[in-house]
């Protein structure tokens, strides 16, 4: 059994916790996440603490809370702190490049694929050659990076695409060649 719904969630000062008609709100220095929490869980906050408590005690409830305490942390860091996901491209001409709110992708393709960033995200591209994704929610911001990824997965044989910073890709050997005697 998990006991992490159980675990206080700290708020740091500058981010103020508040619950509406079950949903919770948080806002910080760098913005406003809300969310709508289910009804079998409630959330309580006291001295720059909440706590996350459940109605029953069955497991779907347990894991109820322990979901809504890791949502409502990755909220707080959102606010305080955000996100980042990099992605590199790597691949003879491959390239990104970023024109306004749009990402615009040259990966091997006849025509180059332009991305538009949805609200709350902000896709960088430092080098030709790496894509920096910034946001203040964390679902958001993976969700993003895995649909540029999606563009041009990693593929196994000379390794081409777009991976995440650090993802290893395991490659494979090519056909061999059949001796004749």
């Amino acid at each position: 059994m998990s006991r992490i719904g159980r675990k206080p969630v700290a708020i740091p000062s500058g981010v103020k916790v508040e619950i509406k008609e079950g949903t919770i709100f948080v806002e910080g220095p760098k913005g406003k996440l809300s969310r709508v929490l289910p009804g079998r869980t409630n959330v309580e906050i006291k001295n720059n603490i909440a706590n996350v408590t459940r109605q029953g005690n069955i497991a779907s409830d347990k894991a109820l809370q322990g979901l809504i305490r890791a949502l409502l942390v990755n909220m707080v860091k959102g606010v305080t702190e955000g996100y980042v996901k990099e992605l590199e491209i790597v691949g003879v001409g491959f390239k990104a490049a970023v024109q306004g709110n749009n990402l615009k992708l040259e990966v091997g393709y006849s025509h180059p694929v332009n991305f538009t960033a949805p609200e709350g995200i902000k896709i960088e591209t430092p080098k030709a050659t790496q894509v920096v994704i910034r946001g203040i929610d964390k679902e958001k911001v993976g969700e993003v990076a895995a649909e540029i990824r999606l563009v041009y997965p990693p593929e196994p044989y000379k390794g081409k695409g777009i991976r995440y910073v650090g993802e290893f890709v395991k490659k494979k050997v090519g056909k061999a060649q059949a001796t004749t005697k």
